[in-house]
């Protein structure tokens, strides 16, 4: 029985959910939702806090900023209240409600950036606010996530080696890329462990992280405006670029097997579907994808029929009607 005085001491590590039922393809989802903060952010903001408090950069009466879209806002609220640091989270008007509130409930302010940049999106604009934060005033330390070798440390030091346990003859592994921190970490991982391991990043349709156009982007999660300082394209065998559409289905087809996930998860998982069936032809892989968050904080949204309609139209809705009576 784990026994904690810290909300970080805790994280579910080993819990995966076999996908051959849902998919019709052998894929490894690895749920990284189950923690104090609800994501695997919380490895992350753990890896930073602790490594700016080594280094004296945070110290008593530092107040705390950063910018997100969420899941390490939260997971940066929770530590920062076991610890007894004020944290400003500035995000944009895409977060979430429930994620927003949570992080109220936490003790933090919550600063919202109502339009994005013409050049850098929501991302840009709301790293500028930063700055000027930062610039203003000593007391304020920014972590900055985008840029922090320690998130992909994070990922390097605990997600990468947990799945190398689990699946030591593991073929390919199937990471979202937000800030890239988790895909940096795996990756350089599995290029040390086991160079054979074949590494997909997933991306959302309109983010610029790798080379692609800018476009509109309405979840959360993954995909960036701002190409992000932690990547290194030659740690990545292959990206795929999910339609958000694409993700507001998967999402549903999972969660009419009981499994409510969050919409990165909902990316990673439909990019992976697709490869699976375009690339295992009578050949058994061993695959696993990464699965940052669960569903609940996505009710109003993605789960939410009228926000679906109005930003992806009745022709989604329709599918997913069709697909509920199919099963």
């Amino acid at each position: 029985m784990p026994v904690i005085s810290a909300p970080q001491e805790f994280n579910e590590e080993e819990l995966y959910v076999d996908l051959r039922s849902v998919l019709g393809h052998p894929l490894y989802l690895k749920c990284e939702g189950f923690n104090f903060a609800g994501s695997v952010k919380l490895k992350a903001a753990e890896e930073m806090i602790s490594a700016a408090e080594k280094d004296g950069i945070l110290t008593p009466g530092s107040t705390l900023v950063e910018s997100s879209s969420g899941n390490l806002g939260v997971a940066l609220s929770v530590i920062a209240a076991n610890r007894g640091y004020q944290f400003l989270c500035v995000t944009d008007s895409r977060c979430n409600r429930s994620t927003r509130r949570l992080m109220e409930a936490l003790g933090s302010q919550v600063h919202i950036i109502a339009g994005p940049d013409a050049e850098s999106g929501f991302l840009g604009a709301r790293i500028d606010y930063v700055r000027q934060l930062v610039a203003s005033d000593p007391r304020y330390v920014w972590l900055n996530q985008h840029s922090n070798p320690n998130n992909w440390v994070a990922h390097y030091r605990t997600t990468a080696p947990a799945i190398a346990r689990q699946f030591p003859k593991l073929d390919i592994l199937f990471v979202g890329a937000g800030t890239t921190g988790t895909l940096m970490g795996c990756s350089r991982f599995f290029r040390e462990y086991e160079k054979r391991v074949r590494i997909v990043a997933v991306d959302s349709v309109g983010s610029v992280t790798f080379g692609g156009p800018s476009g509109t982007r309405m979840i959360p999660g993954l995909g960036t405006g701002v190409r992000p300082a932690l990547l290194d394209e030659s740690l990545v065998d292959e990206v795929i670029h999910v339609p958000e559409a694409d993700t507001v289905r998967t999402c549903h087809q999972l969660a009419r097997r009981g499994f409510l996930f969050g919409g990165s998860t909902g990316t990673v998982v439909g990019a992976a579907g697709k490869w699976l069936a375009d690339h295992t032809a009578g050949d058994e892989l061993t695959a696993v994808a990464i699965a940052p968050d669960l569903g609940e904080r996505y009710l109003d949204t993605l789960y939410q029929s009228d926000w679906v309609r109005g930003l992806y139209g009745d022709d989604v809705l329709d599918e997913l009607a069709v697909g509920t009576g199919s099963m």
